[in-house]
């Protein structure tokens, strides 16, 4: 039976450095105080443990698991939250060791003693978190949730009851794989896009859809924009330099502007070499993913570790190839986005402990690639065929991240799979789609096939590839 998921389901605002390790376990916790209200036990609560299993906990500390955790038992939420307050938060947990559960009522908290690393892995997927509540009665209320890959968030029993259930997709044009929607497109006679449209008014107003996705491209945005004017040095103990800076400086040299309305503006009226070009790009995406190294906010697209490929190939266009382009183009680029993304996650995954970093970067990369196809002219199969040939050359793509933090080599990687996408959106656009060799949904299989085959030291545990071969107090 087909699975709904929404354009805003794959792309959400949300705070660093990753999606999995971050925002997952940030609304694991939202849902375990949610659980506790609902079963009027949140102000029973004395003392809550929390147990990091498999890559959580292998990869926890350098993702900010532990943090994630503490904001979201708090009553605090990624989507919303002042970043400059969260330092602060964080501090004042870890001295007086006690902790605001829900904004509602005060309990003991110790973080070093009740987040607990555990390097096991639970069988149903290797992101998983229990939390065990300590009531006044002297019972106990637990729950166990898994972290799936970009900020979704599910529970075992939850997903075996929808196996046995025939839940129907409220979606007009429901898809499962990339041949349902071109059959669609065919059919209707419309681009992807509009299919993907038609699907979302179905469950929101138009102006609610309109009003959604401009607000993600302008947290792209700005995102860009702060990653661009911040230097220093990023969190994390590797003394990894902020490059966007120093790269967008020489770019843009001395120029007025205030917003990053206005940032945007003065870059389309840039005279861009054609050799600047490959730079522009790289600065976009470094950017995006240093601002998420530093526990800023983005966008999730897919993931956060990925957050960097879909703005960068989206600001690529908006000042590169279509200066007349505003906001019609930016929902278009996005709702493609948004629909490839889903076919990988139904038919594959978008977590990088499942898959390594092709589950990422490489599906960033075919959601910007089709995308960008489609604003570009492409028709429906050419724009899969972007997605594809994205893919294609990311297969393997192995997740080693040193430290176990999302800096290297996932900074840069941002910028390799932007590249890729508007590679891959230029070969689809000059090739007649009847000569594909390989459809969409052979590739997305052949990625699941290959994550299935993936070492799992390779799966973002830290314990192998760079993340080895590399010493970390060499960096």
């Amino acid at each position: 039976m087909e699975e709904c998921i929404s354009v805003f389901d794959m792309l959400k605002i949300g705070v660093g450095p990753s999606s999995s390790h971050t925002l997952g376990p940030w609304r694991a916790a939202e849902r375990f105080l949610a659980e506790l209200r609902e079963n009027n036990k949140l102000e029973l609560v004395q003392n809550i443990k929390v147990n990091l299993y498999g890559s959580l906990s292998l990869t926890g500390k350098g993702h900010a698991t532990d943090l994630a955790v503490m904001l979201g038992l708090s009553g605090q939420d990624p989507e919303y939250i002042a970043i400059e307050n969260i330092d602060k938060l964080i501090r004042e947990i870890k001295e007086t060791r006690f902790m605001n559960l829900g904004n509602e009522s005060t309990i003991s908290f110790n973080s070093e003693d009740d987040i607990i690393f555990n390097k096991k892995f639970l069988p149903f997927h290797a992101n998983a978190l229990t939390f065990k509540a300590h009531l006044l009665d002297t019972t106990n209320y637990t729950s166990t949730f898994y972290s799936i890959g970009g900020g979704f968030v599910i529970k075992e029993e939850r997903s075996n009851a929808k196996k046995k259930m025939a839940i129907k997709c409220a979606f007009p044009y429901p898809t499962q794989n990339a041949k349902d929607l071109l059959d669609y497109c065919t059919s209707l006679n419309k681009k992807i896009s509009e299919v993907v449209y038609e699907n979302e008014i179905s469950m929101r107003s138009e102006q609610e859809i309109s009003k959604e996705l401009i607000r993600i491209w302008n947290t792209m945005l700005e995102c860009m924009f702060i990653g661009c004017h911040s230097e220093g040095i990023l969190p994390g103990g590797l003394n990894v330099r902020r490059r966007a800076f120093d790269m967008h400086q020489g770019l843009i040299g001395l120029s007025n502007y205030n917003s990053p309305q206005e940032w945007l503006e003065c870059i389309r009226k840039t005279e861009v070499k054609f050799r600047q070009i490959l730079k522009w790009v790289s600065c976009f995406a470094l950017a995006v993913n240093e601002v998420n190294a530093a526990l800023g906010r983005v966008v999730t697209a897919p993931t956060n570790g990925s957050a960097g490929v879909i703005p960068a190939v989206l600001m690529y266009y908006l000042t590169i190839e279509n200066h007349d382009a505003g906001e019609k183009e930016i929902k278009q680029f996005l709702l493609v986005a948004g629909e490839i993304g889903s076919i990988f996650k139904k038919g594959s995954t978008i977590s990088a402990a499942m898959g390594g970093c092709q589950a990422e970067i490489g599906v960033s990369s075919a959601m910007a690639a089709a995308a960008l196809c489609e604003v570009m002219g492409g028709t429906p199969d050419q724009v899969e065929m972007a997605a594809e040939i994205a893919m294609e050359h990311h297969l393997g793509l192995t997740c080693d991240p040193i430290g176990g933090l999302v800096q290297i080599p996932c900074i840069e990687r941002n910028t390799m799979g932007a590249i890729k996408a508007i590679n891959a959106a230029e070969l689809a656009m000059e090739t007649d789609a009847k000569n594909a060799k390989v459809p969409l949904d052979k590739v997305v299989n052949t990625m699941w096939k290959t994550a299935q085959d993936m070492n799992s030291k390779y799966k973002e545990t830290s314990e192998g590839g760079l993340a080895i071969a590399v010493n970390v107090a060499d960096c």
